[in-house]
């Protein structure tokens, strides 16, 4: 005798297969703008080089200016990052919900960084990143990722699903079937992590320690693009794999 369908199945499997049209649609659009920019660039170098040789007898003038002013500017640059570094550091705490799900009560900062970010917390659940994000359209990685690029996945609301060495077989292949039918997800192996299954989605996070916790469809429903997202709606694909 079969099972009865799962409250709210038909619901998300139709919020799944419009996150999917959307993404297709985004990539098309995409690909469309990269053409016509690159035709935009090339029409700009020809007529930038015509410039160029109108201007060429006052250019030396106008050098010796300019780099007397962006040697000024490159101090106030170089002072600028430091500061941006010192108060890149968020501070905060979790507290636990109800339903397991623990939520970060402090700052989450988003800037682009192309350097290691020291997070208070593992798997991360925000804060700076690296500029290029994660694959994460149903994506699962059988090495570990970079927190960094991960965490710009998590900003554009996608949610990050970790497993340690103390997940099952089993339970790591059921919940990789989950991850790649499901847009705006990525999974990985993650070993710095307090429970053998982690969720994380930003400024949340939920430990289990099965696949088959009623908490991980809970949270996928909730999360994935959920009004947590500091990006909705971003893309998920044309990232890096690492």
């Amino acid at each position: 005798m079969g099972s009865a369908p799962t409250p709210g199945s038909a619901e998300r499997k139709a919020r799944m297969e419009q996150m999917r049209r959307a993404e297709r649609t985004r990539e098309r659009r995409n690909r469309i703008l990269t053409t016509a920019a690159s035709v935009v660039v090339v029409a700009g170098l020809v007529v930038g080089g015509l410039v160029l040789i109108d201007s060429q007898s006052g250019s030396k003038a106008s050098a010796a200016s300019g780099s007397k002013d962006s040697a000024g500017g490159s101090e106030g640059s170089a002072s600028g990052s430091k500061g941006s570094a010192k108060s890149a550091k968020d501070t905060g705490h979790f507290v636990t919900g109800k339903d397991g799900v623990r939520i970060w009560t402090g700052r989450l900062s988003r800037n682009h960084v192309t350097t290691n970010v020291p997070y208070p917390m593992h798997p991360p659940v925000g804060g700076d990143h690296n500029p290029v994000w994660l694959n994460c359209n149903g994506d699962v990685y059988t090495e570990p990722v970079r927190d960094e690029n991960a965490v710009h996945s998590l900003e554009h609301g996608a949610v990050w699903v970790t497993y340690s060495s103390r997940a099952s077989k089993a339970d790591v292949a059921a919940l990789a079937a989950k991850v790649r039918k499901t847009p705006y997800t990525l999974m990985s192996p993650y070993e710095n992590q307090a429970s053998p299954i982690m969720l994380t989605a930003w400024g949340h996070q939920l430990s289990v320690r099965s696949a088959g916790d009623p908490g991980v469809d809970r949270f996928l429903a909730t999360y994935v693009q959920g009004e947590q997202t500091p990006e909705p709606g971003a893309s998920c694909t044309g990232g890096t794999m690492r």
